[in-house]
């Protein structure tokens, strides 16, 4: 599947690991894999109440605010880190202790988990208008469009494509460059996932 569209209004939607609240899968691999044994995951949920995270040993995740006020990380040593949309991406360990409290009401989050030894990836924000090229050497790749508008990508061998708001897709193996473009400013989430 060397590109698949995200989309959280058809998503599965499933118990968070801890029971605390709900989540939406967005994609998984291997297909068909469980909260225990995947090899990466793509995911986004809201959280509408202060608590803990769910534990994930040997995990590594990033987290971004899509939407909402924003919240306080815990951190396990003692650090309090504050994320907020169009903000601070958070790295962290799956098996670290970090609870969450709300800013001001419920947000909605974009979390990225690899396993650590078979994947790695990276997370950044990318603010776009106009035209970009992005170059692409993962061999997955995560677009997610916060915008309120749709924007246009072209893969490095392929026609225009559109990227409806809210939504995200994942391209594999296709390495190369990559054209962005975007009437208005938008802000786009771009994970990067490979091997090792």
């Amino acid at each position: 599947m060397p590109c698949t569209l995200l989309d959280p209004a058809t998503a599965r939607a499933m118990p968070w690991k801890n029971g605390g609240g709900s989540t939406v899968e967005l994609a998984i691999s291997p297909v068909g894999a469980g909260l225990e044994d995947f090899a990466w995951r793509i995911s986004t949920a809201q959280v509408a109440v202060d608590g803990a995270f769910s534990s994930f040993p040997d995990i590594d995740r990033s987290l971004a605010v899509l939407a909402g006020n924003g919240l306080y990380l815990q951190r396990a040593d003692g650090h309090r880190e504050t994320l907020l949309s169009d903000g601070v991406i958070a790295l962290f360990g799956g098996e670290e202790a970090i609870s969450a409290q709300l800013l001001d009401g419920p947000i909605t989050d974009l979390n990225l988990m690899t396993r650590r030894g078979l994947w790695r990836h990276e997370l950044q924000r990318l603010r776009l208008q106009g035209k970009q090229v992005l170059e692409n050497d993962a061999e997955v790749l995560l677009l997610w469009n916060t915008a309120p508008e749709d924007l246009h990508y072209r893969l490095p061998e392929g026609d225009q494509q559109m990227l409806a708001a809210h939504t995200g897709v994942l391209l594999e193996n296709e390495q190369g460059r990559l054209t962005l473009e975007s009437d208005q400013p938008s802000l786009l989430y771009v994970g990067r996932m490979r091997r090792g």
